[in-house]
């Protein structure tokens, strides 16, 4: 069981959980020891509110699939179980990213002052090249 927030939670069957082999360099036991873990989650056929599973298919992250599936690859750490948590983490912490409401942002002009004195500054760094010329005698 997975808690997302108060009253929301992951069921487990709704997870599935695989492990695979880490990819990238490691040591001898690279070819042997399948680490690594691949997390597969159905927004289509979870149990979340229709608010999460809108907001998760409406998503532009590459983490979806056009199918309406969470895909995410954890192989940070050497262990199984560690990687798991980690992968439920990373999910749990999607999940409510997609539901933080972000501001709308209002376009603002720049006042008169702060217009006058970039131009002063812009001014005054052209004096100060010009000084810098070679002197013609």
């Amino acid at each position: 069981m997975l808690e997302i927030s108060n009253n929301v939670s992951l069921a487990d069957w709704e997870i599935e959980l695989s492990a695979i082999r880490a990819t990238g360099n490691g040591g001898q036991r690279v070819n042997k020891v399948a680490t690594a873990i691949h997390l597969r989650f159905d927004i289509k056929r979870s149990s979340l509110p229709t608010i999460y599973k809108e907001r998760l298919l409406t998503s532009k992250d590459s983490r979806v699939t056009k199918e309406g599936v969470v895909i995410i690859k954890a192989q940070k750490f050497r262990t199984q179980e560690m990687n798991k948590e980690d992968a439920l983490a990373r999910l749990k912490d999607f999940i409510l990213a997609m539901m933080v409401i972000q501001k709308r942002r209002r376009a603002t002009k720049p006042t008169k002052g702060s217009v006058k004195r970039r131009l002063a500054g812009k001014a005054n760094r052209k004096v100060v090249k010009q000084t810098r010329k070679k002197v013609q005698f």
